[in-house]
């Protein structure tokens, strides 16, 4: 009886394992079809990576990039250049004349009436009365009445006058009539565009000084009848509005492409479907106030087109030819300081960096860091999302 007992546990454990052995393999099916399934994906994704070895795929991302985009070398080539130039025309500030005060003096009469008058040479441009003056006529009235036989001391109170700014017609006048005169007239020895010296003016730009507030009309000299003047105060400055300046702005790119004696084409505002040849004859070295282009000079003959000073013109600029080793820029990346190209090494690119030159148009001088042999990646900036995590190797 206990025999059968022990024969009956044994085979109830058998039938168990053998139904719990078939539920198993029953779950690992499917499993097992899901193992084969991915053994063909791999087998299938594997055939697209052709030959590319494990080591290459373990390069770091940040200076090695797999990619097969298009590649380019250096091209060696002359570029003849041509920049375009806004500007405007100015004063020729070498070609003014001055107005001064000879003598201490009260101001009878002002012949000038507002700013940026034309005056002609010998044009009276005002009265002073000067005690100074009126002594020196009457130490020479009394010479000439008391001791006529002194030439030499005659001469030397002429001389005195002459010296003092009398003019010449006035002293025969005095001479003549025996009697001094109480003014002195004034008279420019220049012709142009009068400006006053007594205020600070922006001679570049003369057209700020006409708009003052909402007046249209052209402001009044701040010089009036009854001031005094001081002995070698200059009073005016007369401009000749005939030989003028253009003067070009300059961006800091363009800079090293110009020199003096490039040859320029002007348009101007005034006479858009006529152009004007002409030279650069002065880079000025250092940036304006505000500004943050340089300032090239060139000579312009206004007397014939009598154009207002600050007209604006359209300039090109005909540079040297330039022969040099060039890539177009989408093939350089910017990093601050520093420029990289991506050179091809093996199936990928490795970031080199690069020294440039000169930036003409889309192509950039490339004056170190790769040669002519090495093949670069057209478009720099597809192989890279964020410039911060590139590191840069040196091109032996």
């Amino acid at each position: 009886m206990k025999k059968k007992s022990i024969l009956i546990i044994i085979s109830s454990v058998l039938v168990l394992l053998a139904v719990v052995a078939w539920i198993l393999e029953k779950n690992a099916a499917p499993a097992k079809q899901g193992m084969k399934n991915m053994d063909m994906d791999k087998k299938i994704d594997s055939s697209k990576i052709h030959d590319v070895s494990l080591h290459t795929l373990l390069q770091p991302t940040n200076s090695y990039t797999i990619a097969t985009i298009p590649a380019i070398t250096l091209a060696k080539s002359t570029v003849q250049t041509e920049i375009n130039a806004f500007g405007y025309l100015a004063y020729n500030t070498n070609d003014n004349g001055t107005i001064a005060s000879r003598i201490n003096g009260r101001i009878e009469k002002l012949y000038v009436k507002y700013r940026y008058q034309f005056v002609k040479r010998g044009q009276k441009i005002m009265d002073i009365y000067s005690p100074e003056l009126l002594t020196a006529q009457q130490n020479l009235l009394f010479i000439l009445k008391n001791d006529v036989a002194n030439i030499s001391l005659i001469n030397a109170a002429k001389e005195k006058l002459i010296l003092l700014g009398f003019p010449q017609e006035q002293l025969k006048q005095v001479i003549n009539t025996q009697k001094p005169l109480f003014t002195v007239s004034v008279y420019s020895s220049y012709s142009g565009h009068i400006h006053e010296a007594l205020i600070k003016e922006m001679i570049n730009s003369p057209a700020a000084g006409m708009n003052e507030g909402s007046s249209l009309k052209t402001p009044e000299l701040s010089l009036k009848e009854g001031m005094y003047l001081q002995k070698g105060q200059t009073v005016f400055k007369v401009y000749n509005p005939n030989k003028i300046w253009v003067l070009l702005n300059i961006y800091p790119s363009d800079q090293p492409l110009i020199k003096i004696g490039n040859k320029v084409k002007i348009k101007l505002e005034a006479q858009p479907t006529e152009d004007f040849r002409g030279a650069i004859y002065f880079i000025e070295p250092f940036f304006r106030t505000g500004s943050k282009t340089l300032t090239a000079r060139m000579n312009f003959d206004n007397s014939v087109l009598k154009l207002p000073i600050g007209s604006q013109v359209t300039a090109t600029i005909f540079s040297d030819p330039i022969k040099a080793e060039w890539l177009p820029k989408d093939a350089i990346l910017s990093l601050g300081l520093e420029k990289v190209v991506f050179v091809k090494t093996g199936k990928g690119y490795k970031a080199h960096k690069v020294v440039t030159g000169i930036s003409y148009k889309n192509l950039v001088q490339i004056t170190a860091g790769i040669t002519p042999v090495d093949s670069v990646a057209a478009n720099a900036q597809f192989l890279m999302d964020s410039e911060s995590f590139i590191k840069v190797q040196n091109k032996n």
